[in-house]
């Protein structure tokens, strides 16, 4: 790939780390929360941060940590755990390891096979090493491909397949009259989470469930496959967890509480996150005779994937045997923790993590952002070594278990509970890191916050701020004039809401604490996710192969890490918060039209006879009733709650500008601690203890992953998801939770904003 290179790095001997000199504009525009005098100072130090970081030691941290397989319980990954922590200690952290124990199967047997239907059929159920590709042939290490919390089981039955599994795709096959009860499904993935696919299978009536990667989306249809290209070659699979984590993630066994070794432990069949049927993975190579079985109707256009077969949906004449069965063990998970301590404000917490285990060597995901993190932590040691005192704590982790299932964040974050939400700021996350645009993604009140830390960020191909891209990408990518309108108005960037899917998830919707998720990405598309073929070889061939961008990421956490280390006032901002909400108002008054006119139209369908009858002669057709068409919803209160918190955003901004234009002086006033109190709390006022309907553990009103798309977020969920569900009486009554948090959101920022206000 043609790449632009960075500027040279001064050695850190060649470097004055002292905030002495005048390179920093003095009439610049003090940064947000800082006062004037305290801009400048901070600015320097910055600079300082941004000069440090290495793409040899980012080359030298990837080589290190992806030498080997090291999922949770493998040698390899207690080892990582043990080399960070000594990393951290050597960059003058204040370190430890946290170990939880967790429930995390691993597959004793595995089958699919073809027998009947067709030529009789074995699946591989393996992944080959590639010549060249030195890490690809290291078996002993490796992990099985299948998907963790599947539940044992062994069932044959006539194969149907269901396109990409998700709740739609059900309602079309009934339209078309094809049942799944007592069938295998087979879907393939993309357009949800993994663990939806299942779990709507069973709920549907089937059997058994194998997910495969077409190679439509994954494989060679958008490049050249691995080793020649970037892309997932035939017998490459994707592992991962199926556990129904849109209800809780973490340990299955341990919900809502650390899994240390004494914690109380549910029943393995008491689990309610484990999969209802069994379920397996399977390359595309292993997929196509399976789907070159099937006969009965030919599959919808949007439907057919690119392996060169008519696709039908079946069921039958295709008869698949299925088998899988696990070691169902309790394995140890190493975090590691490491601390700089606040000077000013030590029990202000800034938080910054990202995960060090793998499915198998995990070069991209998660090591591309482990490196970066570990950088930013050498660079924070650095600037401590020559004289910067951060005003709050800074908590850099390194978590075992995200990808069963989130488990070591999890674990951490419901252990140290209380802790969290007594202390905790913000938690910035990265996971996978490439070349591309940087991407941002969290709560709305650290939108301006994450749109100034871009503006000062530059890209290391384009020389443009990470900021100016991403804009022009988005004018680019708008759909209609009006977005794109938006975009070269708007001050700032929306933000995307987090949903699930990364260690954020607990800091977010569990602890109220928030969070923002930040990587670069977008330009070394591949397809060798969770396979053994994301390694050294792989990345350095076809992603950042220069590690420029990892670099660009050290300089953005890090330099977000101080900014909020040394806020005078804690740089949330309201107005950007208060605009999104109104949005999300505006789509559900939206959806709740929809939903009517989707009733009232499928009634038509009805009684026009559009449903036609099975092809299977063993299930006798039963056409679908009609609906009564729904009330429209109450959406006042929320109305009402949305106009009182755009007060509130418009006062804190004038008592900001008020802070301001007295030359930074009130920013300086030891009454601060207060309005930065308040501050802190704006994030918890938006959960609520009893968390959302049918699903508790999840606290935050605003943002959750949707209970059928698993990683995507649901913003407004209980309200959003009970009009998806066609719950009128409950999104009635959700509409009047929400309105009340948003009441008290409000009342928090006036409050503070009046505090602010009053500050000498």
């Amino acid at each position: 790939m043609n790449r632009q290179a960075l500027l040279a790095i001064l050695s850190f001997a060649s470097l004055s780390l002292a905030p002495l000199g005048n390179h920093v504009a003095a009439d610049e525009q003090p940064l947000f929360g800082y006062s004037a005098e305290s801009s400048r100072a901070e600015r320097q130090w910055e600079e300082k941060l941004r000069a440090i970081p290495s793409t040899d030691n980012l080359r030298s941290y990837m080589q290190r940590l992806s030498a080997r397989p090291h999922h949770v319980g493998s040698p390899y990954d207690k080892e990582n755990a043990e080399w960070i922590a000594a990393k951290f200690k050597e960059f003058g952290l204040d370190t430890h390891i946290e170990q939880f124990d967790v429930l995390f199967p691993t597959p004793k047997e595995r089958v699919i096979e073809l027998v009947e239907g067709g030529p009789k059929f074995v699946a591989k159920l393996q992944e080959p090493a590639l010549p060249g590709d030195l890490t690809s042939n290291q078996q002993s290490e490796q992990l099985p491909t299948y998907n963790a919390y599947s539940i044992d089981g062994e069932v044959t039955a006539p194969l149907v397949y269901v396109n990409y599994g998700i709740p739609e795709d059900y309602e079309q096959l009934d339209r078309m009259g094809v049942s799944v009860k007592g069938k295998i499904v087979i879907a393939r993935y993309y357009h949800s989470w993994r663990g939806i696919k299942p779990k709507v299978a069973a709920e549907h009536g089937a059997i058994g469930c194998l997910i495969y990667s077409d190679p439509h989306e994954d494989g060679f249809v958008p490049g050249e496959t691995f080793p020649s290209g970037a892309y997932r070659p035939p017998d490459g699979v994707q592992r991962g967890s199926v556990a129904d984590m849109p209800f809780y993630p973490g340990d299955p066994l341990t919900p809502g509480v650390g899994a240390t070794k004494d914690a109380k432990r549910l029943k393995v069949e008491e689990a309610r996150t484990i999969t209802k049927i069994p379920v397996l993975p399977i390359s595309y190579a292993d997929a196509r005779p399976l789907l070159a079985a099937l006969t009965g109707r030919v599959a919808p256009e949007g439907w057919r994937g690119g392996l060169g077969v008519t696709y039908h949906l079946g069921p039958g004449p295709a008869q698949v045997h299925l088998k899988v069965k696990s070691n169902w063990d309790i394995k140890p998970l190493y975090d590691v923790i490491g601390k700089i301590p606040g000077s000013t404000f030590p029990d202000e917490w800034v938080i910054r993590g990202n995960h060090h285990d793998a499915w198998v060597n995990g070069a991209e995901d998660p090591i591309s952002g482990q490196i970066a993190i570990l950088e930013e932590a050498r660079s924070l040691g650095e600037l401590v070594k020559s004289g910067w005192k951060p005003k709050r704590t800074i908590i850099y982790c390194a978590w075992d278990g995200e990808e069963p299932g989130l488990l070591g964040s999890t674990e951490w974050a419901e252990q140290h509970y209380d802790e969290l939400r007594a202390h905790g700021v913000a938690y910035i996350n990265s996971d996978a890191n490439g070349r591309g645009y940087l991407g941002i993604e969290g709560s709305h009140t650290l939108e301006k916050f994450s749109n100034d830390i871009a503006r000062d960020i530059s890209d290391p191909e384009t020389k443009l701020s990470a900021w100016k891209r991403q804009q022009l990408r988005e004018i680019s990518n708008a759909k209609t004039p009006e977005q794109r309108e938006e975009v070269r108005r708007r001050a700032d960037l929306r933000v995307p809401a987090l949903g699930s899917g990364s260690d954020y998830t607990a800091f977010l919707q569990h602890d109220g604490v928030a969070s923002l998720n930040i990587g670069f990405g977008g330009e070394d598309g591949g397809g060798i996710y969770h396979s053994i073929y994301d390694d050294f070889y792989w990345f350095t061939h076809f992603s950042d192969t220069d590690f420029v961008y990892g670099r660009a990421l050290a300089e953005t956490g890090g330099t977000a890490m101080m900014r909020l280390a040394d806020a005078d006032l804690l740089p949330f901002e309201f107005g950007d918060f208060a605009d999104t909400v109104q949005t999300y108002l505006k789509e559900l008054k939206t959806l709740s039209q929809k939903m009517q006119d989707d009733i009232r139209e499928r009634n038509k369908e009805i009684q026009e006879g559009v449903f036609m009858a099975t092809n299977d002669p063993k299930q006798p057709f039963v056409p679908p009733s009609t609906e009564a068409v729904p009330p429209h919803l109450n959406f006042a209160p929320f109305e009402n709650a949305v106009d009182v918190l755009t007060r509130s955003a418009e006062e804190y901004r004038k008592a900001v500008e008020r802070a301001n234009s007295s030359g930074g002086a009130m920013l300086r006033s030891a009454s601060l601690a207060e309005v930065n109190k308040l501050l802190i709390d704006s994030e918890r006022k938006l959960t609520t203890a009893e968390g959302l309907p049918n699903r508790p553990w999840f606290k935050h009103q605003l943002y959750a992953p949707g209970f059928y798309t698993g990683y995507a977020a649901k913003t407004v969920p209980a309200v959003r998801e009970a009009i998806e569900q066609k719950q009128w009486k409950q999104a009635d009554e959700r509409i009047i939770v929400v309105a009340r948090v948003l009441e008290d959101e409000a009342q928090l920022i006036s409050t503070a904003a009046q505090k602010l206000s009053a500050a000498k």
